[in-house]
């Protein structure tokens, strides 16, 4: 029996240039990960690179991953790095064994251009160019399970419309598929959820990578059916080879200040450089004396809410798909994150002075009540003054006489 041959408008061919060209512009924050990841070091991380390349290289390559570590510490870079090896058909056995893609190839050049076909980053941000009304309206601070659903494991969206899985897609350059998942603790718990046949079961020649700086935030039957790596702060003498390296021009006291906010992160240093948080501190530093002191600092709560909203307003201008509330939340973050960075270093100079080490150990707790607030959506300026009210009323001046 002869089968009919069907007429019509003939299929484009999915090639990678062809796949690569209907993404662009490529994706930037793809496009600056991939040169650090093809190009630059990734530093202090041997022990988690080691165990990446002896797995990539036994051809037994765990097909979910959990990458967990403080912020800034490579892990987003080194699943990069990952999938650059694993989605390239020109990756042979001296790639894999190193983990150290090839920098010269058709692979490596889309990567660099944020317009490979076969990886994809995941991030709450997507959803700010989303097809979806509903999901673009959305304030970008979890990764919702219609995001999910757009550039992964496909469904229904919420007007209706049938959405392809893109996990299920064959690999258009041949080799392999990565999706990253990026702050995977973001993901709401009906998405994580929804993952978990995924994660247990991925299609062949499909690897998905979970990065996360809070492993507790995701659930144990997600972290169960991954395979767990994590990255750790570069010690003392790391860092500060790493500043001299790249930031060689931050000197003084910035330099102490950045070496400080950091903590052994070379991601937080760049944030520290990047939003000027040394003169935040700087401003911060006589208002955290007086609040020990007993005293209540007008300003504190006004300088702290004007940090947010110029850190926020700059970051909406860059991109104009960004959420503002979600913008302003992570400028909150950094701006605690330095009050908590001040709070740490007195908590250890005090370990001689039981008063003075029992008033600062209390500020975390303040701290994290504030972040609680501000995630329930309570008013911004309203947690901010209650913040340092609550600082205020702690019972400091016992402990600033003992300092």
């Amino acid at each position: 029996m002869t089968v009919p041959r069907t007429v019509g408008k003939p299929k484009s061919v999915r090639t990678p240039r062809a796949e690569a060209e209907a993404g662009s512009p490529g994706d930037l924050y793809v496009s600056s990960l991939a040169r650090v990841a093809l190009d630059g070091q990734i530093l202090g991380q041997d022990r988690a690179l080691e165990t990446l390349a002896k797995a990539l290289g036994s051809g037994h390559f765990p097909h979910a991953w959990i990458f967990h570590g403080p912020r800034g510490t490579g892990k987003c870079t080194a699943a990069l790095r990952v999938a650059a090896v694993i989605v390239d058909p020109l990756s042979g056995d001296a790639q894999r064994t190193k983990c150290a893609a090839n920098l010269h190839t058709p692979s490596a050049t889309f990567l660099r251009a944020g317009t490979h076909p076969d990886v994809r980053i995941i991030r709450a941000e997507l959803a700010g160019s989303s097809a979806d009304r509903e999901l673009r309206d959305r304030k970008q601070n979890n990764i919702p399970v219609a995001l999910l659903r757009e550039h992964m494991i496909g469904g229904v969206s919420s007007g209706g419309a049938r959405i392809d899985a893109a996990v299920y897609r064959s690999s258009v350059m041949g080799a392999g598929k990565v999706f990253i998942i990026d702050e995977a603790e973001r993901l709401e718990t009906d998405g994580q959820n929804v993952l978990l046949k995924t994660l247990e079961e991925p299609p062949p020649g499909t690897v998905i990578i979970l990065v996360t700086n809070s492993l507790d935030r995701l659930l144990p039957t997600v972290r169960s059916r991954c395979q767990t790596l994590g990255f750790f702060p570069l010690d003392e003498a790391q860092m500060s080879g790493w500043l001299d390296r790249n930031l060689g021009e931050v000197n003084g006291a910035a330099r102490e200040f950045v070496q400080m906010y950091a903590a052994g992160s070379p991601g937080a240093a760049v944030t520290a450089v990047e939003l000027g948080l040394q003169s935040l501190h700087a401003d911060l530093l006589p208002m955290i004396d007086q609040l020990e002191r007993g005293d209540f600092p007008l300003a504190m709560s006004d300088r702290m809410n004007d940090f947010a909203a110029e850190v926020a307003e700059a970051a909406v201008k860059r991109n104009e798909n960004a959420s503002k509330e979600a913008a302003n939340r992570r400028a909150t973050g950094v701006m605690f994150s330095v009050i908590g960075a001040e709070v740490l270093r007195r908590i250890r100079s005090s370990t001689n002075s039981p008063d003075r080490l029992e008033y600062w150990a209390k500020v975390p707790d303040l701290i994290a009540d504030a972040e609680r607030n501000l995630h329930a959506n309570v008013n911004q300026k309203l947690v901010l003054a209650d913040f340092v009210a609550q600082w205020s009323s702690l019972s400091g001046k016992s402990a600033g006489k003992s300092s």
